[in-house]
């Protein structure tokens, strides 16, 4: 950070300084190039604090957790994401609140799905592709009465209080549900027992591991009858934490119990 001083000292602006910050920029960018996206910035800004906590409570590596919801949320702008809060993309239990079939339309212009009224009223009719929405089978976070509904739909959009408790919700679900020991399938199974071992004979640290984080996801996914059978899935999260820095973002935050922006612009 530079000083008032600093900042307007023509003489400190040299060649060779201007030199070294273009070449640290260029090697932060490369290393971690996803982070120059704001929508990405966001979006991990609101989970991070909550998958670490979560992630060491129930002993499942933190980094992998938020690559997993980058990919399957599309860093919180899928609609189905940005109306439930289910970041994860986890199915409905039963006796939980599912998003039903919805009659949404589609934005030629911003090739987005429209689900809030204000801006569906306000738009161009010519732009707007209506068209019956498969029921989701996901878990709806919304609160009380409109989990499971079509009302409200743009809730958690302007109310941040409850899209954070929507998002932990969910966070901790994946945790608690469906990481167990007592999962009807059996590579959550296998996950959790690894992971058990892990933590116990390296210590909680090992969840911050980089290897640790990548055989998580190999483990959960990319076969049948686990988290997301496609093949690319594992390569895709752990191509979206490597290029995030996401292990080191969580390491750091947990080691040095440093804020988040500081960390993520690498200052």
């Amino acid at each position: 950070m530079l000083t008032n001083v600093e900042k307007t000292s023509i003489s400190y602006f040299t060649p060779l300084f201007l030199a070294t910050l273009f070449f640290s920029t260029a090697l932060f960018s490369s290393q971690y190039p996803y982070r120059k996206y704001e929508h990405v910035k966001k979006f991990y800004s609101e989970i991070c604090l909550d998958a670490i906590e979560i992630g060491i409570k129930h002993q499942i590596p933190p980094a992998a957790i938020m690559a997993i919801a980058g990919l399957e949320s599309g860093y919180g702008r899928g609609y189905v994401s940005q109306i439930t809060g289910n970041i994860l993309s986890l199915g409905a239990f039963s006796g939980d609140k599912e998003l039903p079939s919805l009659y949404l339309p589609y934005s030629k212009l911003s090739k987005t799905i429209v689900y809030d009224k204000k801006i569906i009223k306000n738009h161009s009719e010519n732009d707007l592709l209506w068209k019956k929405r498969a029921k989701s089978l996901k878990r709806d976070y919304r609160p009380y009465p409109y989990a499971g509904t079509a009302k409200k739909l743009e809730l958690l959009k302007y109310d941040k209080k409850l899209k954070q408790k929507a998002y932990r919700e969910c966070l901790n679900d994946f945790a608690s549900r469906w990481i167990v020991r007592k999962s009807k399938v059996k590579v959550f199974r296998d996950a959790r027992v690894w992971l058990n071992k892990k933590v116990l004979n390296n210590g909680i640290s090992i969840l911050f591991d980089p290897a640790v984080n990548e055989k998580f996801i190999d483990i959960i996914g990319g076969h049948p009858h686990s988290f997301n059978y496609r093949k690319a899935w594992p390569k895709k999260a752990k191509y979206i934490m490597k290029k995030t820095g996401l292990v080191e973002l969580t390491t750091d935050i947990f080691n040095e119990k440093n804020d988040f922006n500081k960390v993520w612009s690498n200052k």
